[in-house]
């Protein structure tokens, strides 16, 4: 008969299990208390409930909160002709249902033509496809457009939570007791920070108010982190170019992945083998993504149907600028067309430095110097080496310092440098350096002071720079609503200063300039809402409160973008050298004082 082993139960978390900095311990007594509202509210779970019952509950919670956001306008709501993200959304599961797979980047490209990659494209026919069962209308080639049918805005609300639900929620869940377990986090800690993550605003407004998929491409992006903790570099390729292939923002982390998978293959010794794997998985996994667009191509070749409906469509840039001709009656041809098209589409050079005013420091410039006058491309090259210089140092150390544990740190870094330098910002691209920041809630001291103070600032800065977008589609209401709540779950201003001043600020964990510099930052956030709402802008300067809402913005990312970097290179050991010298230095000048 084989021996029977037991399962071994987990230490049930007490005072001592618990981080110091989450919990406070009570002088003389053996229970503690909780110091912000968030453990608070799950401080009953910390002893007697399983997590099994626990999760389902912050799961209900955080999905009741997303949907009752979507109760609320969307972008473009009765803004015609154009609308906005809504219809972009919805027409591109008009024409993927409708349409030949090779006219999907090719049709009626001036009203939203398809410019995200192709499983952006898979997503929205399946989509459309469940939707034309439910009612064809919604999704009638041409005739529906600008279709704003209240059973259709429920349909798509929850498309989207659906979507987070399958790919966001599981690889956060996944990828936080992932970053707890590798540094002795208790489970109850680690349920505090999931609840945290999940509750953070930015991503709730932006895809359940304002109306996008983001959670798609930020659920695959946390897979690929959580397969490389875990070891699994060939599933972290995998996911990562998933996250690529879904939306093409996810190259703000590509510098920061790439950087780690070549230390990976380098440190200690060179692997050859380990470096040819994660190079044929990683083309493999491009190669399926487009597999049914190229092939569809070809396909679509055979039965003689066209690129595109225009007779005489033109070729893209990258068909065009070829040193030498193509025969379009050629089997390769269409699979070419398709590619470069997509590859045109996905990159819009053309549209500009950056879109609308954004926190950036392009925009920035614009305010005092008019960079319209500059040819585009000339600002594109520029962009880019100033981009490329901003990752540079972080790329460099996640390759000399390949530790799993700074991964995080690294793509915070490289994202923060491509959100302020890069060419063609979008506002709501802060989404990608507030990731890698916000799941830190869950590593080893994420909950103390520092980190939360840090972390919290972070994103309340982020959600704040995307007020005056979502002003525009009506959605002060939950904006006010959703970032007061967070601030008021982490006990962070302009709900409460006892991070700053209270019992936790006098352990010393924040220095003195770090809380000035914070709380100068809520000071002007919240003087600039007053000033907003109270005091109309002058004629000449009808974008005065944007562009005030730019500036500001774009100085606190800086200084997130420098915060993370540091942190990088204090947690590499890169300076244990500098600061064990300067140690000794001291020792000895105060012994020479003796």
């Amino acid at each position: 008969m084989a021996s029977h082993k037991p399962r071994r139960r987990r230490k049930e978390d007490t005072a001592d299990t618990l981080n110091r900095d989450v919990v406070r311990s009570n002088p003389g007594k053996s229970n503690s208390s909780p110091q912000y509202p968030l453990e608070s509210f799950l401080w009953p779970a910390k002893k007697s409930v399983s997590q099994w019952v626990t999760l389902p509950l912050i799961l209900m919670v955080v999905g009741l909160f997303r949907w009752a956001t979507g109760f609320w306008g969307y972008s473009g709501f009765n803004v015609p002709p154009m609308l906005g993200d809504f219809e972009a959304q919805r027409h591109w599961m008009e024409i993927t249902t409708h349409l030949p797979i090779s006219q999907w980047y090719f049709y009626d490209l001036p009203y939203w033509g398809l410019d995200y990659p192709p499983l952006t494209a898979y997503h929205s026919w399946l989509l459309g496809r469940i939707g034309s069962i439910i009612d064809p209308r919604w999704f009638a080639l041409d005739t529906s457009r600008g279709f704003e049918d209240q059973l259709l805005k429920v349909y798509m609300r929850a498309t989207v939570l659906v979507s987070e639900y399958l790919v966001y929620i599981p690889a956060a869940i996944i990828l936080n007791r992932k970053l707890g377990r590798m540094r002795g986090v208790s489970t109850w800690e680690s349920l505090v920070a999931l609840a945290a993550i999940l509750m953070q605003p930015a991503t709730i407004l932006i895809d359940h108010a304002h109306f996008q998929y983001n959670t798609v491409m930020l659920g695959f992006t946390l897979a690929s982190i959580s397969s490389m903790l875990a070891g699994r570099a060939l599933w972290g390729c995998v996911f990562f170019v998933a996250a690529l292939c879904y939306k093409q923002m996810a190259l703000y982390y590509a510098p920061a992945m790439f950087a780690y998978l070549i230390g990976i293959c380098m440190v200690p010794k060179p692997n050859v083998g380990r470096f040819l794997g994660i190079a044929f998985v990683t083309v493999l996994s491009f190669a399926i993504c487009f597999a049914p667009l190229l092939l569809g191509a070809i396909y679509d070749q055979y039965r003689n149907i066209p690129a595109s409906p225009a007779e005489e469509a033109p070729l893209p840039t990258l068909i065009t600028s070829l040193p030498f001709s193509l025969n379009e009656k050629a089997w390769y041809f269409p699979p070419l067309l398709q590619l470069a098209q997509s590859i045109h589409r996905i990159f819009p050079f053309a549209r500009g430095l950056f879109e609308d005013k954004v926190a950036n420091m392009w925009c920035t410039i614009h305010t005092f110097h008019k960079l319209h006058n500059y040819p585009i491309g000339q600002m594109q090259r520029i962009s880019t080496v100033i981009t490329l210089v901003s990752i540079w140092p972080s790329t460099m150390i996640i390759s000399l310092f390949p530790y799993r544990e700074l991964l995080p740190w690294a793509m915070a870094s490289t994202a923060w440098g491509f959100f302020l330098c890069s060419f063609q910002v979008h506002e709501k691209s802060v989404l990608l350096p507030l990731l890698p920041m916000t799941i830190l809630l869950g590593s080893e001291r994420g909950l103390g002071t520092e980190m939360r103070a840090w972390i919290g600032w972070a994103n309340m800065l982020g959600v704040w720079t995307l007020f005056p977008l979502l002003k525009r589609d009506e959605l002060r209401m939950p904006y006010g609503v959703l970032t007061l709540l967070w601030a008021y779950l982490l006990g962070l201003p302009p709900t409460s200063l006892s991070l700053y001043f209270g019992r936790q600020s006098r352990k010393g964990e924040l220095k003195v300039l770090t809380k000035m510099l914070h709380l100068a930052f809520y000071a002007a956030m919240i003087a600039w809402h007053v000033g907003e709402a109270f005091v109309p802008p002058p004629e000449d300067k009808p974008d005065l409160w944007v562009v005030l809402n730019v500036l500001i913005g774009f100085a606190g990312f800086g200084i997130c973008f420098l915060w993370c970097s540091w942190q990088l290179i204090l947690r590499s050991g890169l300076m244990e050298d500098y600061f064990g010298v300067r140690m000794r230095i001291e020792a000895a000048n105060r012994k020479k004082k003796q």
